[in-house]
């Protein structure tokens, strides 16, 4: 396929990008040049919100969005496309207000979510849009996504501890739960939905169950052959001053994905 994947250049997106490569797919990235390149794309060298006619002279099978953040980053993409297939936007778990019962379900009806503020309100706008007005798209909404060429202080951070022998200072008691999703598994969901064109449009994505705090820091010590000397933190210390993930606990069902890509990467192999 031709597949034209947005970003390409960090975490996600040039994850993304090698992956499809790697498949066999003609990959072109958009962006505007100012990282290296994965290798064996196609560069279109230009700013998302000014691109003119330079889209137009390509046809896609794909497009996948992973760096849209609002309606105005997929309304002026989209209004740049010329002929394209499936269109699958990457969104997030931050649509589904914190009020709602949990396991969080695609037919939830989604809103404001008062832990993430205007990104997942500006994310649910980005979906509202191409649901009106792309019908060939899915919508993917994942938790914490991890692995390689992670750009954000999350597993790095407790693997740099590990590796200095320091002890971990954990919140509470530990069991904050925590649902993630390896880049991976998202690349080769986003490969079954091109394959298998499902009538479902929203599918939340990730490990059917979270980890506890406490299992994931076990987890990433583990990886270096050690076993983390904890020390659990209360009181009023702000929990992104010490852990890099904020006081949410929150769990997506995932049954939509797992009935069209049951075999999942075990978190272990991920993190090692």
């Amino acid at each position: 396929m031709k597949i034209l994947i947005t970003g390409g250049t960090v975490f996600a997106s040039r994850y993304t990008a090698e992956y499809f490569v790697r498949k066999g797919h003609e990959v072109f990235v958009l962006n505007r040049g100012s990282r290296p390149q994965p290798e064996g794309v196609t560069h279109i060298c230009a700013d998302r919100h000014s691109l003119g006619d330079t889209l137009k002279k390509y046809r896609f099978d794909a497009v996948l969005d992973v760096t849209s953040y609002n309606e105005n980053d997929v309304r002026t993409l989209h209004e740049a496309l010329g002929e394209f297939g499936s269109y699958i936007f990457v969104s997030s778990s931050a649509v589904y207000p914190e009020t709602l019962p949990q396991p969080f379900r695609e037919d939830m009806e989604c809103g404001p979510n008062s832990i993430w503020g205007a990104y997942g309100v500006n994310k649910l706008a980005a979906e509202r849009f191409l649901r009106e007005n792309v019908p060939q798209t899915y919508i993917v909404r994942p938790p914490y996504l991890c692995g390689p060429m992670n750009n954000l202080h999350r597993e790095a951070f407790v693997f740099e501890c590990a590796e200095q022998d320091k002890p971990f200072y954990v919140p509470k008691d530990g069991s904050l739960p925590l649902q993630f999703f390896h880049i991976g598994d998202l690349c080769r969901f986003m490969e079954k939905l091109l394959e298998k064109q499902p009538n479902e449009r929203i599918f939340n994505v990730g490990y059917p169950e979270p980890v506890s705090v406490l299992e994931w820091v076990e987890l990433c010590y583990a990886v270096l052959g050690k076993k983390p000397e904890l020390r659990f933190v209360s009181g009023d210390i702000p929990q992104r001053s010490y852990f890099p993930f904020y006081d949410y606990a929150y769990v997506l069902d995932t049954a939509r994905q797992q009935s069209i890509m049951p075999d999942i990467t075990p978190l272990p192999e991920v993190l090692a």
